[in-house]
């Protein structure tokens, strides 16, 4: 009932007593923005080089149902609820904050998709989802930071939007499909002519979601985008290969994610604390039970799931990595000042999701296995 994200968030916060010199800056600190741009990076490249059409439609469509009609809806009613809780608070903020807080993180409640009491199409549904839509999720993501980029009455013109949409949504994705295709063809013939070991092999996931990432970035793409779609056009076409490069790159990337989890307990749970009032905690409690359970519930109607099932799917939709990751480059793109009051929501929720999921994880699996 303890899992290494809860471990690793408190030994953070107990950090947050020492001077760590790295990261004397809080969220400026350089060495943050380095770790949560490569974690995020390495996470959206594998999660795309893992997509599977099939997987997405079998079972009844569970997965899909649940990525395409319970994941807008979650936004939704998250930005909905958010309002009346939120008067002051502009409507692109709030659209921020219900977007960042929709992906899941099944990680947070791994023996939910890995405990054999679970049935296969559950364990399997919740796992494809939780790997898919922090990349769907970040697009909206990105154009919420690009409207509160600029000031007040500043790039309102059709033009400007309309290259930047180019931008972000044509030359990210093209950069991004050439640098996965190529790269995958070229570990695939450097490995069959004996100029690559498997060693070499695994390395390529890292090498591959950086180039993507920073050739997008220096032509003012969107890296992480690119890196999405390098993962999902990666061109290597043999399996042994293909799996050395998944496998290694969720290695790295789970022990970034831990690492993110700390610097969560270090620097954003202390900054955090000051803001939570009773709204906070209000919006919190309903981003982990009504947010997610009712859209999950509407898109998993005419599933033939039992109620059981439904209510399993909706409590275990934790949000963990990927909304601290979001979390993070809204804060280094915008800042801390204007944005504390959803910077507190989104930590006080994650960091309820981290115990409450984690610990709830084991005994409910065995109720519902029942």
């Amino acid at each position: 009932m303890i899992t290494a994200p809860m471990v690793f968030v408190a030994v953070g916060f107990a950090a947050s007593f020492v001077s760590i010199d790295l990261l004397k800056g809080g969220i400026k600190a350089p060495m943050v923005k380095v770790i949560a741009e490569l974690t995020l990076a390495l996470i959206l490249f594998i999660d795309a080089s893992n997509i599977n059409l099939n997987t997405l439609t079998k079972e009844k469509g569970i997965p899909f149902r649940l990525l395409f009609i319970g994941l807008p809806l979650t936004m939704l009613v998250g930005t909905l609820l958010a309002i009346p809780l939120f008067p002051s608070v502009s409507i692109w903020v709030l659209c921020l904050m219900a977007f960042m807080l929709s992906p899941t993180d099944a990680a947070l409640g791994k023996v939910v998709i890995t405990s054999a009491r679970i049935p296969g199409k559950i364990r399997e549904a919740i796992n494809v989802e939780s790997g898919l839509n922090d990349g769907i999720a970040l697009a909206p993501i990105l154009i919420c930071i690009a409207a509160l980029t600029g000031t007040p009455g500043q790039h309102t013109d059709f033009d400007y939007w309309l290259f930047f949409v180019l931008k972000q949504l044509i030359l990210g994705p093209m950069i991004g499909a050439a640098v996965g295709w190529s790269g995958g063809v070229l570990v695939d013939k450097a490995s069959k002519a004996g100029w690559m070991n498997s060693i070499f092999q695994r390395l390529a996931s890292l090498a591959l979601a950086i180039m993507a990432f920073s050739l997008a970035e220096m032509t003012h793409g969107n890296g992480f985008i690119s890196t999405f779609f390098a993962g999902l056009f990666l061109g290597t076409r043999t399996p042994e290969i293909r799996k050395r490069i998944q496998d290694f790159g969720e290695a790295e990337g789970e022990a970034l994610e831990l690492l993110i989890f700390a610097i969560f307990g270090l620097i954003l749970v202390p900054a955090a604390f000051p803001f939570w009032n009773i709204n906070t905690w209000i919006y919190a409690i309903l981003s982990l039970t009504i947010i997610r359970m009712i859209p999950v519930a509407i898109s998993l109607l005419g599933s033939g799931l039992t109620r059981q099932s439904v209510l399993f799917m909706g409590w275990f939709g934790p949000r963990g990595i990927a909304s601290i990751l979001y979390l993070l480059i809204v804060l280094i793109s915008l800042g801390f000042t204007g944005y504390e009051q959803i910077m507190s929501v989104v930590v006080l929720t994650v960091l309820l999701s981290v115990f409450l999921h984690g610990m709830s994880a084991l005994p409910l699996s065995k109720i519902y296995g029942k």
